[in-house]
């Protein structure tokens, strides 16, 4: 895919440390932000979950296929079952999913990332894995062009955003000067905590280390993962906000993207109208 479709692929060639810690994670939104609640307050996870179950089927599918079917030997694999875990997906349906990697009929898909902007200039980025890039591409650019935003070419909103691996815990892991101390002492670079939990962020290549290091001071996590992290947030009005929300809807509900991340915040005003 050239920067004139707006996309740039990801070569399935790299060696396994390389695909997990470029195009391992997985999450309905990245990032921490005020949108996970009031998407959780509107019941769109219930939604949108038998639709996750199959963009995460997929993830454990390639990442067998790319590596070895063994969580232990293959990490984008662990952190695909493991974000398969954190959404209550049955085991047998991972199994399934590992199985079918061994198959010679299952279906061979390119990674690609498309980057661009929303209403009033909100950066999203989109990852997509696909059999059919044309299609991808032209379903995209349309989710943007309904929406009033446009796509951009590669690298146009990427540099606004920081590769990080991102740890979560629930809430009664500890209390958040505890979890931060935790943090620091397993190497991470920060930790963010609220009601709803804690979110301990540190390098990419750091990811398996510090996960483990800190599953022997809090327990389990909830989920691991690599995200695009937003330098900065922007706040939106009702009408910008009404708009990105459809366009990720757009974007959610397409069987090709996996994630979408962007950096936009709704205040609690806005987010009640929203409701």
């Amino acid at each position: 895919m050239s920067n004139e479709e707006h996309g740039v692929a990801l070569d399935p060639a790299k060696g396994i440390e390389d695909a997990s810690t470029k195009e391992a994670e997985f999450q309905v939104m990245a990032g921490h932000s005020k949108w996970a609640n009031i998407q959780h307050r509107k019941g769109k996870q219930d939604k949108l979950r038998s639709k996750m179950f199959s963009k995460l089927a997929k993830e454990i599918t390639v990442a067998a296929k790319m590596g070895m079917p063994d969580v232990d030997m293959n990490p984008r694999l662990r952190l695909a079952v493991k974000a398969a875990k954190a959404v209550s997906m049955p085991k047998d349906v991972i199994d399934r999913a590992i199985k079918k990697s061994q198959m010679g009929d299952s279906a061979d898909y390119t990674e690609i990332r498309y980057e661009g902007y929303g209403a009033n200039g909100i950066a999203i980025i989109v990852e997509a894995m696909t059999d059919n890039l044309n299609r991808t591409a032209s379903n995209v650019r349309s989710y943007f062009s309904k929406c009033g935003g446009n796509l951009g070419t590669t690298g146009s909103v990427s540099h606004s955003f920081d590769r990080v691996g991102e740890i979560s815990y629930p809430a009664s892991a500890g209390s958040a000067d505890d979890v931060m101390m935790a943090a620091l002492d397993a190497g991470a670079e920060d930790a963010e905590s609220d009601e709803d939990g804690h979110w301990i962020t540190c390098p990419v290549e750091s990811l398996s280390e510090v996960s483990d290091a800190l599953e022997k001071a809090l327990g389990e996590s909830t989920e691991s993962k690599i995200i695009w992290r937003p330098q900065t947030r922007t706040e939106v009005d009702l009408e910008t906000a009404e708009k990105l929300m459809r366009l990720i809807d757009l974007l959610e509900e397409d069987d090709d993207v996996q994630t979408v991340t962007h950096n936009f915040d709704i205040p609690e005003d806005v987010a009640a109208q929203l409701e």
